[in-house]
């Protein structure tokens, strides 16, 4: 007899495991968090304390996503249609210097509960200069696997004060919050040290970081060639692209995930490759900026590990996977064929890659005894949409959406229910992130140049 707190029936299960499988009719069984069965299971031989039957749903691993800024949320539609060094300047660096812990921690749990409802269950998280404790908070309560890392700006022209640091400051606050949130929460929460980019730390920060990252065997997150402007940068003061410039101070390996990754040479992408160095694919954002367009195909070709984000709510407007799985899977396909980037391999990139490249592979990212439970119930047969019928991964990726997502477990642990977030006043927290907007755009002005 099998004995378990929770038992999902009858579903189809898109496991993201080696072999790709896909369960037509399965059963997961879950027990203190943790997946102890998967396909088959003799009902006479379990003895569950609750049963959920979902014929007609879907299970998928809870995606995870590798670069976010939860601290931006409340500048969601206040920062639109400008390009990324004046989007910095003039709206994202005066909302940031002007945040206080208390609307920070507003802005982390709005994110949260976005990213949560549309299905994702772990991220990577880079925080503004202050304050990174309410994010941490945030994340605690909110259920999900989060690395968290504070900001790091110790040479950027134009930063409002708060945003401004001194070098072994910003080193000795990040060693800080190591020591507070690496490993809390039960394991949930970890810590990675988050220079921003090379434009706005100094080369001693960011050698600094790399001894630090490598001693505590902690990732880095940082922002690496979104744009032309961080190459003509790093040429003018160094000698050399912005890619290279990061591995000669140390910056670059298997720990590190670079967010966006549009501006690369050839040489850039032996770097990545050679040093095992994710690049997260932002799609959304590198749009609205007018970035450009990753060659995410290149990268795959040339051995580049890869992941997915939808980077912060300013520059996307979403923090919807489904969105980003979606963009990812077309916006390639007119340079590089039909044939680029199938469904298959961008919920990859959604989930195990994901989980790859924080290192967390073995806890997450499919849906394997053993692994925990931080899974996706999605109902798509009953949404026109997405049926009424069809091949299942190809119906995730190009045709579900965040309305779809009906339940979401995080190490077993029920996040949403029946589409509605688990003992969340979603209302009333709404109600404090309008209060909390005001409040910021207020003391932002007088860091607006």
């Amino acid at each position: 007899m099998t004995r378990c707190d929770l038992w999902l029936r009858d579903a189809t299960l898109v496991t993201m495991n080696d072999g790709m499988q896909v369960v037509d009719t399965g059963d997961i069984l879950i027990d203190d968090g943790t997946i102890v069965a998967v396909g088959d299971v003799h009902p006479e031989q379990v003895e569950a304390k609750q049963q959920l039957h979902l014929d007609g749903h879907v299970i998928i691993p809870g995606f995870v996503q590798c670069h976010i800024h939860l601290c931006q949320t409340l500048l969601r539609n206040f920062a639109d249609d400008m390009v990324l060094i004046d989007w910095l300047r003039r709206r994202v660096w005066p909302y940031e210097a002007a945040l206080t812990p208390e609307t920070l921690h507003t802005s982390a749990r709005i994110g949260l509960a976005e990213l949560v409802l549309s299905g994702t269950t772990a991220l990577l998280d880079m925080g503004t200069v202050e304050h990174t404790d309410a994010i941490g908070e945030a994340v605690k309560d909110a259920g999900i696997r989060a690395h968290i890392g504070k900001c790091m700006m110790d040479g950027a022209e134009h930063a409002p004060g708060p945003l401004s640091e001194d070098t072994d400051e910003s080193i000795r606050e990040s060693l800080r919050l190591h020591d507070r949130w690496d490993g809390a929460a039960d394991g949930r929460i970890r810590y990675a040290f988050a220079p921003r980019f090379a434009i706005s730390c100094t080369s001693t920060l960011l050698r600094g970081v790399a001894e630090a990252a490598a001693d505590l065997r902690c990732p880095i997150h940082t922002h690496s060639s979104e744009t032309e402007f961080e190459n003509q940068f790093t040429h003018d003061r160094y000698g050399m692209s912005n890619v290279a410039f990061l591995e000669d101070v140390g910056i670059t390996g298997d720990r590190s995930v670079f967010a966006h990754g549009v501006h690369l040479n050839d040489g850039d992408c032996r770097i990545l490759a050679d040093s095992h160095t994710t690049v997260c694919h932002c799609p959304s954002s590198n749009l609205k900026l007018a970035s450009g367009i990753a060659n995410i195909p290149r990268l795959d070709d040339a051995g580049v590990p890869l992941a997915l984000g939808a980077d912060g709510a300013p520059c996307n407007n979403n923090l919807d996977a489904f969105i980003e799985m979606r963009m990812a899977a077309l916006i390639h396909k007119p340079h590089h064929g039909p044939e680029a980037m199938p469904a298959q391999r961008v919920l990859k990139l959604a989930t195990i890659d994901g989980a790859r490249a924080l290192g967390i592979d073995d806890q997450t990212g499919s849906i394997e005894v053993g692994k925990a439970a931080d899974l996706v119930v999605l109902s798509l047969n009953d949404d026109p949409g997405c049926g009424p019928a069809g091949d299942v991964i190809s119906r995730i990726v190009y045709t579900a959406q965040k309305h779809n997502v009906r339940h979401v477990f995080a190490s077993g642990r029920q996040l949403v229910d029946d589409g509605q977030l688990v003992g969340v006043d979603l209302p009333r927290l709404m109600a404090k992130g309008r209060q909390a907007h005001s409040q910021v755009l207020e003391a932002m002005q007088q860091y607006v140049a």
